[in-house]
């Protein structure tokens, strides 16, 4: 197994480009270019996709039994993806939004 902070720190780094990527698809479909918005938002879901995989590695190493410490980054990197994940479900409800606006400059 690799180091338990590399780990973590991968975790951390997949879901901020996640977010980043869900911004990015929100200002892109502002522009009214909805083809890259979408496009970002695959990218988006692709981290999550990768960070949830590192998140359930962790799950089953701990087994629910406090075998891996809790330290700030493990809370951290938590609060990443559940921000990302958020971000994704709203930005993805506004680009529907934007979708049905004309497009104001």
């Amino acid at each position: 197994m690799e180091d338990l902070e590399t780990i973590i720190m991968e975790l951390l780094v997949n879901a901020g480009a996640a977010r980043s990527s869900a911004l990015t698809a929100l200002q892109l479909a502002r522009k009214g270019d909805f083809d890259a918005a979408e496009q970002s938002m695959v990218e988006s879901r692709e981290f999550v996709k990768h960070a949830h995989t590192i998140q359930t590695q962790l799950i089953g190493l701990d087994e629910g039994a406090g075998k891996l410490p809790v330290n700030l980054i493990t809370v951290h990197s938590q609060d990443h993806l559940m921000n990302a994940m958020v971000i994704q479900d709203l930005a993805g409800d506004m680009i529907e939004l934007y979708r049905r606006l004309p497009l104001i400059n």
